[in-house]
């Protein structure tokens, strides 16, 4: 999975070897896919450190941050609301299978990391990422809840597992799933109207996950009901595991392709190398 955002402990903020697009999308509290710019926005990387003031606290990083990037790098932006195309989590016909949850508990930005573990600050509040022993990663999303991502070598597929979720936290994981490796992939939007806690358990094939995606950019993203109309894309993965789609409509919902207002971030200039300290 990415990088949700910068590391910062309770004394001072860090930006450790970070895209500038990945450093805008904390300061203005959007995602990256929110973001309309140059390219290079994700592909130049900068170590950045910054001294949190006496005085200030975690809320005040990203006005912080906003002055560092207008500062040094010349940042001019302004923000829209655009049509664009997502994929919409709806409840399926049939209803919602899934099992209720108690909510998580709080996190503690200032309990001591774990050995392996990092805080990162991100649009949605502070996230902790864990890598724990067996290679799998464990996110605490929060308010939003837990999950732990494992590959699974013997199916060649992503197994998400949480105990405690929101289904808005489910969208973003599977938002952030599907821009693997691709910042145009697509961006799932929680429509279901279901404002509880649950758990959820499912696993996504990389090779559908991939035939996913490009079928979302033509237009005509597949899912389990179409598996006859189109057998390549509910078989393209011969261990047997599941697209996005497939694997979202087993809880009883479903992806679906639809027009939304998103809000963009509109990058009108941004300088490529910083002023000196």
């Amino acid at each position: 999975m990415p990088n949700f955002g910068p590391h910062v402990d309770a004394s001072r903020a860090e930006y450790i070897y970070m895209t500038p697009k990945q450093l805008i999308a904390i300061a203005y509290h959007v995602k990256e896919y929110q973001i309309s710019g140059p390219d290079w926005l994700s592909d130049e990387h900068f170590d950045i450190e910054a001294t949190i003031p006496d005085g200030a606290n975690r809320d005040d990083v990203p006005a912080m941050l906003q002055s560092l990037l207008k500062e040094r790098f010349k940042l001019d932006a302004h923000k829209t609301t655009e049509e664009h195309k997502v994929l919409a989590l709806v409840v399926a016909k049939g209803g919602p299978k899934l099992k209720d949850a108690s909510a998580p508990t709080p996190l503690d930005v200032n309990a001591p990391l774990k050995p392996g573990e990092q805080q990162m600050d991100g649009p949605d509040g502070p996230v902790r990422i864990l890598r724990n022993p067996d290679g799998s990663m464990t996110f605490n999303l929060g308010k939003r809840g837990t999950v732990i991502n494992r590959v699974n070598t013997q199916t060649q597929s992503l197994d998400i597992e949480s105990n405690s979720i929101t289904l808005s936290g489910f969208a973003d994981i599977l938002t952030r799933v599907l821009q693997l490796g691709n910042q145009s992939g697509p961006q799932v939007v929680d429509q279901t109207g279901l404002k509880g806690y649950y758990e959820i358990t499912t696993e996504i094939s990389f090779a559908d996950l991939m035939s996913g995606m490009r079928a979302f950019n033509r237009g005509a993203p597949p899912s389990n009901s179409d598996a006859n109309a189109n057998p390549a894309a509910a078989a393209s993965d011969p261990s047997g595991g599941q697209t996005v789609f497939a694997s979202v409509e087993k809880l009883g919902l479903k992806l679906e392709e639809r027009k939304a207002p998103v809000e963009q971030l509109v990058i009108d200039h941004m300088e490529k190398a910083p002023t000196e300290n």
